[in-house]
Formats: structure tokens, sequence, C-alpha cells
């Protein structure tokens, strides 16, 4: 890919606030100079945050056992003091004639990663080339920036190494055009999270919405507030950030037809993120079923494992296991509204009117179609779903923003024992 038209500096200040950064190690030495990796400390947008970036400048910013020293210190030091950790990538691999070190190294590294991850938020940035065991230490982090001309992929020959096919593969949630763009990104992402899973994401003054795209959350987020992660992937479902009332909450959208194995993978990290960092999650259901059994299975449990706030909107169909999973009693959802035309059917609704109504199918075949919908009216809607206690309100897309601000500040205290496991084992 060549050699970056940027420094690391520059990269280093255009992400921190003027005049916060502190080096860590900056003496420090590798085999043949100084190590290939600056890191340090500072404040983004007067949040404080830990940072590296590995210095193509020096050595093309391969991996040494210099540069993961100073890079597991800034773990360690994010670990104690329960800030974010975010990594700027662009090197020409490993430092090869260290063997075994270099492996040790990298093991390091990823070590500290896995430790760090659900008490730290992690962003990595890859800016340049980032190949083989370096990709595994970017992508071990909960979200990936991408420059579109950079180079990220598990294969040092860099095979399907592109910005576009990691996006569309679900690895990467943002491509950008030039690092300004990557910094620009990074900073946004950062200010929906919390610095830890201990402390409550940042509030931001409240700007009623109605501006966003034509979709539903435009009736509830704050204006232009909305922030889509995951690119194309699993389309047609969406997973965002926004914020209700100024407070950071996640979003997942389902669109209707059958929910995909990758959108049911996407949908499963993000709300696995929103929980470690107690951020909210609101669900729009809007789906007929799964495509996979075995992803239905998994995202049902990590739904009932997570304990943030979470409210469901039934916005258009809600079919069997997709009722179950993301509004139903094994969702664990606090709050679950309803559109005023949803519909709750325990199987695709035409059939099950033709199960719980059999004179229907006594009908001229021209008329069955007609006496189906009708009965999926008058018996399958969110009205009787909500008589039957299934359901806590009906309402209408302009009541939403009030009804949420209500009830996310009534969950903002909410507290719930676990019973003690190491880990959930079906994922």
């Amino acid at each position: 890919m060549g050699t970056a038209k940027y420094s690391t500096y520059d990269v280093i200040n255009a992400f921190f606030d003027e005049g916060s950064f502190q080096e860590t190690d900056a003496y420090l030495k590798s085999s043949d100079g100084d190590a290939e990796a600056v890191t340090g400390f500072g404040c983004v947008d007067g949040i404080p945050v830990y940072a590296f970036a590995q210095n193509v400048d020096n050595c093309g910013g391969a991996m040494s056992k210099a540069q993961a020293k100073k890079i597991t210190k800034l773990y360690n030091l994010a670990l104690k003091t329960g800030a974010p950790v975010v990594g700027f990538y662009n090197s020409v691999g490993g430092r090869l004639e260290q063997k075994y070190e270099l492996l040790a190294a990298y093991g390091d590294i990823l070590r500290k990663s896995a430790k760090l991850s659900g008490v730290v938020p992690q962003i990595s940035v890859v800016l340049g080339d980032c190949l083989g065991t370096s990709a595994l230490t970017a992508a071990s982090a909960d979200y990936i920036i991408m420059d579109k001309s950079a180079q990220l992929s598990a294969s040092t020959t860099g095979e399907s190494s592109s910005a576009d096919d990691n996006l569309n593969s679900g690895t990467v949630s943002f491509v950008c055009d030039g690092f300004e763009e990557c910094v620009s990104k990074a900073k946004t992402l950062l200010s929906y999270m919390p610095s830890n899973n201990l402390e409550p994401a940042p509030a931001f003054e409240s700007v009623p919405g109605y501006s966003q795209p034509d979709k539903l959350p435009k009736y509830f987020a704050d204006e232009n507030s909305i922030l889509c992660v995951g690119g194309g992937y699993g389309e047609p479902v969406c997973t965002a950030f926004g914020r209700v009332n100024g407070y950071p909450v996640g979003i997942v959208v389902t669109k209707g037809g059958v929910i995909s194995s990758d959108a049911s993978k996407k949908i499963a990290k993000h709300v696995h993120f929103c929980d470690a960092f107690s951020i909210p999650v609101i669900s729009i259901v809007d789906a007929e079923g799964f495509e996979s059994l075995c992803d239905a299975s998994k995202l049902i449990s990590v739904y009932s494992d997570a304990t943030a706030p979470k409210i469901s909107i039934i916005s258009g169909t809600a079919v069997g296991a997709v009722y179950i999973a993301m509004a139903g009693s094994a969702s664990g959802a606090d709050v679950v509204y309803a559109l005023e035309n949803a519909v709750v059917s325990p199987v695709a609704p035409k059939a099950a009117a033709f199960i719980l109504e059999p004179s229907i199918g006594d009908a001229p075949v021209a008329e069955q179609d007609e006496k189906a919908m009708a009965y999926v009216k008058a018996n399958l809607t969110a009205v009787k779903a909500a008589e039957d206690g299934y359901v806590d309100d009906i309402l209408a897309p302009e009541q939403l923003r009030e009804k949420l601000v209500s009830v996310l500040d009534m969950l903002s205290s909410k507290r719930v024992a676990t019973l003690p496991k190491k880990h959930t084992t079906n994922i």
C-alpha cells in the first residue's frame, strides 16, 4: 500500500483534544531504534481515552516485542483506570527475525484485549496494511473503522482484504475516506459509549427528532442522532446507536420477511455490546421467522441474558419465534409496545387463520384468502395481544417519543441479580 502521506503524530493530534495527549514509554527501544508504535493517553471531547498508533515510518510499523510491551502496558492502564482503548493500525507485518518472541508478543496483546472485552470499549482504526496476525489483534476490538484504501485480512497475501469485502462480511462497521474521516468516526462512535462497564454513557443536549430518514426511529430519536453500524451486512436488518432525550440507546430494526443467519448474528453482536455497557436496547420488531434455527436459538439466548433496559416495539408482524426472541417473555423485555396495525401470531398469520378457524377451509377457494385476512385483522391484532397481557400499550408513531422518554427514565435505575456462572454456553 505504500507509505502513508501523513505521520503517526498527525493521527494522534487529530484524535485527541489539543494539548491533552501524554505519550507513554516514549524512549522504549526496539532492536534497531525506537519502538514501532506511539502509545499514550489524553482526552477526546473531554473524556479520557488510551490510544496506540503503529508508526509506519519506523520499520514499517512492524510488530515487535518492544511494540507489544508498549501496547500491553497501555491495556493494563486501561484496565486499572476504566477508559476506552483505540488502536490505529498501519504496519508491514511483524519483525520475523524475533521468531517465537514475536508470537509471544502477539499472544500477549490478544490476551490483554480479551481481558478488557466488556470492561472498556475497544475500537480499531485500520489506516493501512493490517494482515495476518496483526488483523487478529485489530479484529479483537468491539468495532473496526477502515480507510477505504486500507487492507485487512487474516491472510498475509491480502486475499479478500478490501474495505468493501470486510464491510460486506460484517467484519468492519464503517468505511471512511482518509485518516481524518476515520478519526472523526472513531470520536463519534465513542460519544455513544460509557468509559467502562460501571459508568453511564455520556448524555448530550436533547433535540426532538423528526428529521431522520423515513424510518420508525425518526419518531423517537433525537435529531441527527442515529449512527448505523454494520453497513450492508445482514440487510435488511439495521443496527444503530441513537439518543433519546440526550441519552444513548442501542437500536435494532427488523424490516419484515425472514431474519437471515447474518442478520441474527448482526443483532446478537449489537445487543451483546449494549448489554455489556448497560446501554438500553430498543428493538423494532417486524419479521415472520428465522432462516436458521441455530441462530434463532443464539439470539434468544442473547436477549434473555441481557440485563440492560430492553424495550420492544412491534411495528408490523411478530410471528412465533421472532416474537418470543425479541418481544416475548423469553426476551426479558421490560416494556412491549405495538403500533395500531401490528399483528402478533404464533405462526404465519394466514396459516394461523386456517388452523384456528377451520371453517375458512370449507369456503370456496377464491374466498379463502379474504376470509383468512379478515380473521387475522379481527383476532391476531396487537389489541388482542394487549388484552391477554402480552403487549403493554398500543401507540401511534407520534406517541413513541413521549412514552420512551418516560420509560427510559424509569428504567435508568434497573438492577438485575443474575445466577452465578462463568458464561453462557450457547454462542
